[in-house]
């Protein structure tokens, strides 16, 4: 997610802030607007998922999710009341979590409500963490689709191997899997993928999605005629990158997913333990 972006965003989300006998809340109406949503009754079903959630979780839902009302404008000078919620940040979160996170506005949410700050910084700090997961996650997905078209055609996981390393050093220039792990200190029994930045993950996954699709559009039933599609897709991902001065084999690697999980994880875990409720 862009810097720019992220300021917008945060702006946005904080100008809407409330504080009732200290505990900070938003109103479901202008979190509607923030989240995207156009239909209060679109909005309102994904509310009633985060209140399951909230149930689920061993939490009393008029804790987060307080009913009130307020008067709007309908023209001509006129007003009527309208329902709307007060929302714990624990609230919000659970809203965000059951929204669609491919929305910008949702997956800023997501991880704005996730941490107990309200400093830019450290939220624009989670969502490159939370990016960067996710694109490892996406990266395992594809290839495992990558190692289930192979096999339906009689390659087995030795043969994927092989077509994987090949590609590896297709966008390493050169440089195999294993010189990979070494350059960046990587341990042996894990995987190359749980060190390089998001740049790359994203690399990797955008060239196994095309050999993916190639696979099934020209039927590539060979480990040759697959390990050909998959060197030339990451050829072509490498040139996208070096034409930009971004040299996937010179990057410095990046900190340990496994890591990274477990802190996104421990955060979830004490959000998952609310502090602050509704009066």
């Amino acid at each position: 997610m862009k810097q720019e972006l992220i300021t917008r965003l945060h702006k946005q989300f904080e100008d809407f802030v409330h504080t009732e006998d200290g505990t900070e809340y938003w109103l479901a109406r202008e979190l509607q607007t923030l989240l995207g949503y156009d239909q209060w009754r679109n909005f309102l079903e994904v509310v009633n998922k985060a209140k399951i959630a909230c149930e689920s979780n061993k939490h009393a839902i008029s804790d987060h999710f307080a009913d009130v009302s307020k008067m709007v404008e309908i023209g001509s000078g006129s007003q009527r009341e309208v329902p709307d919620m007060k929302l714990t940040r624990y609230a919000c979160y659970l809203i965000a979590q059951n929204g669609n996170p491919r929305k910008e506005e949702i997956a800023f949410a997501m991880n704005y409500f996730a941490v107990q700050t309200r400093k830019q910084e450290i939220i624009a700090e989670r969502i490159a963490e939370w990016e960067r997961l996710q694109a490892r996650e996406k990266l395992s997905l594809s290839e495992k689709e990558l190692s289930r078209l192979m096999y339906e055609r009689g390659i087995d996981e030795k043969g994927f191997g092989r077509v994987r390393s090949k590609g590896d050093a297709a966008l390493f220039g050169g440089v195999k899997t294993q010189d990979m792990k070494q350059r960046l200190g990587v341990p042996k029994k894990r995987a190359l993928a749980d060190f390089l930045p998001a740049v790359t993950i994203k690399a990797k996954d955008f060239a196994t999605e095309v050999t993916n699709v190639q696979i099934q559009q020209k039927d590539l039933r060979s480990e040759e005629s697959v390990t050909g599609a998959h060197v030339k897709n990451n050829t072509d991902v490498r040139k996208i990158l070096t034409d930009r001065d971004i040299v996937p084999e010179k990057l410095p690697p990046a900190e340990d997913m496994q890591k990274v999980k477990r802190r996104l994880a421990s955060e979830q875990k004490k959000l998952n333990k609310p502090s602050k409720k509704l009066k």
